[in-house]
């Protein structure tokens, strides 16, 4: 049995992936328009310089002047065709909307007609049977090769039929008889417009192939992102980005890191006598809060800690000033929980330890189950002091690597002196910021 929300959710999938496709269909289709007005213009620019250089070969080719001038209007109102074409294709994108299939049929027969009208031209200014063999029935070829970014087989067949069958019609037009045994050339033409049509057929198999794998490209692109999202809402949006390149590898490396460590002060006794769901919708108001700061500055969110989280700045991307990020952010964390307290009946007060050093950073876990998180002292001492913010009755406390890091962005640190920390066998210099 299917859920009502699982039918939507596939859906709405389907929608997008019918949109994606269609808009993958309309690229290729301003792809083909515009290697029709490239191939058009390159044609006039090769005749102008063909009429500069060696006007013999042009006065052989047509021997009237007025043929030519007609090939050049014919061109021109092809141009001109085309960029409507491509206008109306750029709107199509640009409203994500599909053409009318019938249009497309209808811009395949202009398009394929204008050999067409070239090559009756030429029959009249050098006759049919050099007219026949030369570059004009060619022409088709441009036009069945590009129909395959049309990514429809039924319209690159059709664009073979319309080459083939006009080809034909041109052949014997004017022709006594039609006869095979009065007139054997018929085989020849038609010969050559099956050809034709064959390989328009051929271009409509190449378009479905390539209509595939757009659509395998599109389908698993889609996948990756529903995996990415969902994966994201567990670990950071980095990590995902890091494991999705690098995959399961259990590659570690050591980097200095800022780390922090978040925790609501008294959160636990407060809490007691909360109900369940509200102490739920209490913390995810919070940490959303907190976690679109974190995620502005360059930080990550390793991993919640009931009513706290561990974050990270320099991993698992690399940052020159991950110290500064991490204070910039936590700065702005206190003020946004002073604001958000301000119209809460829940106020939550904030303990954030701040501390810089070399972590060991990675996938650490078993081979069926990892996740990515830092290994090294830096962590235990950042935890030990986010604790110290009870003793001191403050909110942000930072350690005097960080401090030297960040330079004239603490310059208001209140220092504290040599405090004693837990679980070391030395005092350490902590410093509070406001």
């Amino acid at each position: 049995m299917q859920f009502a929300g699982a039918g939507k959710g596939n859906g709405a999938a389907a929608s997008e992936f019918n949109k994606a496709l269609m808009r993958q269909t309309l690229n290729t289709e301003l792809l083909r328009v515009k290697a029709l007005i490239a191939t058009a213009g390159l044609f006039l620019v090769t005749s102008a310089c063909v009429e500069i250089i060696e006007p013999r070969i042009l006065e052989w080719i047509w021997p009237s002047r007025v043929g030519v001038l007609y090939v050049y209007a014919i061109i021109g109102c092809f141009v001109a065709f085309e960029l409507l074409v491509l206008s109306r294709i750029k709107a199509n994108i640009r409203l994500g909307q599909d053409p009318p299939t019938f249009l497309r049929y209808v811009s395949a027969v202009i398009e394929t007609s204008m050999p067409t009208l070239v090559l009756m031209l030429q029959i009249e200014g050098i006759g049919r049977d050099r007219a026949l063999g030369f570059g004009a029935p060619l022409v088709y070829f441009i036009f069945i090769i590009l129909s395959t970014l049309r990514l429809d087989f039924w319209l690159s067949s059709f664009t073979g039929f319309v080459a083939a069958a006009e080809l034909l019609i041109v052949a014997l037009m004017d022709r006594p008889s039609v006869d095979v045994s009065q007139n054997p050339e018929i085989y020849y033409h038609g010969e050559r417009s099956f050809i034709i049509l064959l390989c328009g057929i051929l271009a409509g198999a190449v378009s479905v192939q390539l209509r595939r794998q757009f659509a395998a490209s599109i389908e698993a692109a889609s996948a990756r992102d529903r995996v990415t999202d969902l994966f994201g809402q567990h670990v950071s949006p980095q990590v995902v980005e890091r494991l999705m390149k690098e995959g399961t590898a259990e590659a570690r490396d050591i980097r200095e890191v800022a780390v922090m460590f978040v925790d609501f002060r008294g959160f636990t006794a407060a809490s007691r006598a909360k109900a369940p769901q509200e102490i739920v919708d209490r913390l995810d108001g919070a940490f959303a809060v907190l976690v679109e700061i974190l995620e502005r500055h360059g930080g990550i969110v390793n991993k919640f800690l009931g009513d706290g989280f561990l974050a990270l700045f320099g991993a698992p991307f690399e940052s020159r000033d991950a110290a500064v990020h991490a204070v910039a952010a936590a700065r702005e964390m206190v003020a946004a929980m002073e604001r958000v307290n301000a119209a809460s009946s829940w106020p939550l007060r904030l303990g954030i330890g701040l501390h810089l050093g070399e972590v060991v950073a990675g996938s650490i876990g078993s081979p069926r189950r990892k996740e990515y998180t830092v290994i090294g002292d830096t962590v235990n001492f950042a935890s030990r002091l986010e604790a110290l913010n009870k003793e001191f009755d403050s909110q942000l406390l930072i350690s005097s690597q960080v401090r030297e890091a960040v330079g004239d962005g603490a310059r208001d640190a209140v220092f504290h002196g040599e405090v004693s920390v837990r679980g070391y066998d030395r005092p350490f210099e902590v410093w509070q910021l406001q």
